[in-house]
């Protein structure tokens, strides 16, 4: 959520931000934002004056010996405190009113985010890594898989539908290794605590990091009670701590959480309907951290916490790249977001598998996450960043596609094997 004294004093830039962030629904909002907030605090201003007359009142009543003065003094408290519940009842309706405005509203784009229409003009930063050679004609996942007998297409749709598959024998084991190996590297080498969260959330908990009210068509939920399934572990780990004032001696805080992750997809129907690349149901290791409000500091740590996406990339030695977004690929809460994407030889393309942003104090206003600097100095708003650490499947298929071999085997990398019980290649089934 923004601060609203930014709307206030400099509603020209938020509009023009709107209008680079492609979200010209935004603008009229804005509008509609500054109205309330002006009747907002006029009633406030409104009400406040009658309760202190009311106060007032209620003193002189009270030292009124005077049976009919006493009883003028009652009658006049009824009626200020008839006009007052009017008041107040429509102060929290515009309150109200105005808050939910306030949740449509996207974060804004950092001063350095390039500014284009789409993803056309996202940047790419960096790439390691050479992309690799065959002398063969490498497969896709979706014939591998298949050939080595470890993901089962046809009985995933049977069970539930499009999008949905079944990982089986060594292929469920590799995924198994995949979350349990980059877990120990974030903790291990990058200083992150595991959480293991609920995945299921109240609907407070979206409202929070910014995928609700805008994308509650993309979530599944319990119809009968406030139980939501999460798109990723961000929400919880980013709720750990709503409501709540953090000693600022205690930031940075790092997380690390595994969970399974539910999407409904429906704003890419019809993209990438082919293998394991996009599902309804996936897993991924997520990154989250908390740190001191300020952006030179927040903007650190999300170099930091792209750096450590990439060390995964890094130690499975598959070729990676950095591509930073421009506004018009910016997603709704962040100010600021790097996709780590890891190439896919089998499939010909760059497969995301993290994006790591910063969305500096947005999502702190809308958990109420605070910190105090110092003892006595009045809270602030944290800063919140997140990143993929890495989002399976598609790490899956790069494994896959850029470790086979001519006969079809799929070579495992070295440091999951002792994850793996020792398996160092993944064989097609002998044929009887």
């Amino acid at each position: 959520m923004l601060d609203i004294n930014l709307i206030r004093e400099d509603p020209e830039r938020v509009k023009q931000a709107m209008r680079d962030l492609n979200d010209e629904e935004a603008i009229p909002r804005i509008d509609l934002i500054l109205e309330l907030d002006e009747r907002r605090r006029a009633l406030l201003q409104e009400v406040e004056a009658m309760r202190a007359e009311r106060n007032k009142t209620s003193k002189i009543i009270g030292r009124t010996r005077d049976p009919a003065e006493r009883q003028t003094k009652i009658d006049q408290m009824k009626k200020l405190s008839a006009r007052l519940e009017k008041l107040e009842a429509e102060l929290r309706e515009v309150e109200a009113a105005l808050n939910e405005e306030m949740l449509w509203i996207p974060n804004l784009p950092a001063e350095d985010v390039p500014v284009g229409p789409d993803e056309s003009h996202n940047v790419v930063v960096r790439q390691e890594g050479d992309l690799p050679e065959f002398d063969f004609e490498p497969l896709p996942h979706w014939d591998l898989g298949p050939m080595l007998d470890i993901i089962d297409f046809e009985r995933g749709v049977k069970l539930s539908g499009s999008r949905f598959y079944v990982l089986k024998g060594a292929g469920a084991r590799l995924q198994r290794a995949l979350i349990t190996w980059m877990l120990d590297v974030h903790i291990q080498q990058h200083g992150y605590t595991e959480v293991y969260p609920p995945f299921m959330v109240r609907g407070y908990c979206l409202v929070g990091t910014g995928n609700l009210p805008k994308f509650g068509d993309n979530l599944y939920r319990d119809i009968e009670e406030d139980y939501w399934f999460i798109p990723t572990a961000e929400v919880p780990v980013t709720n750990l701590h709503r409501d709540e004032i953090l000693d600022g001696d205690d930031l940075p805080l790092y997380y690390v959480a595994y969970t399974p992750c539910f999407r409904r997809e429906k704003m890419s129907a019809g993209r990438d309907v082919r293998g394991i690349k996009r599902g309804h149901q996936f897993d991924k290791v997520e990154m989250v951290k908390f740190v001191e409000g300020d952006p030179e500091v927040s903007e650190r740590e999300l170099q930091s916490l792209v750096d450590n996406a990439e060390d995964i990339a890094r130690l499975l030695k598959i070729p990676h790249r950095v591509v930073q977004m421009c506004t018009g690929d910016l997603s709704f809460v962040a100010a600021k977001k790097y996709d780590v994407e890891m190439w896919a030889a089998g499939s010909q393309e760059w497969l995301e598998v993290s994006s790591c942003s910063n969305f500096r104090d947005f999502q702190a206003r809308r958990a109420n996450i605070r910190y105090r600097p110092a003892k006595g100095e009045k809270p602030r708003y944290v800063h919140t960043l997140n990143g993929s650490g890495l989002a399976l499947p598609r790490v899956m298929i790069a494994i896959l596609e850029n470790y086979q071999q001519p006969d079809g085997s799929v070579v495992i990398p070295e440091v999951l094997r002792p994850y793996m019980g020792g398996i160092e290649v993944i064989e097609p089934p002998a044929r009887a």
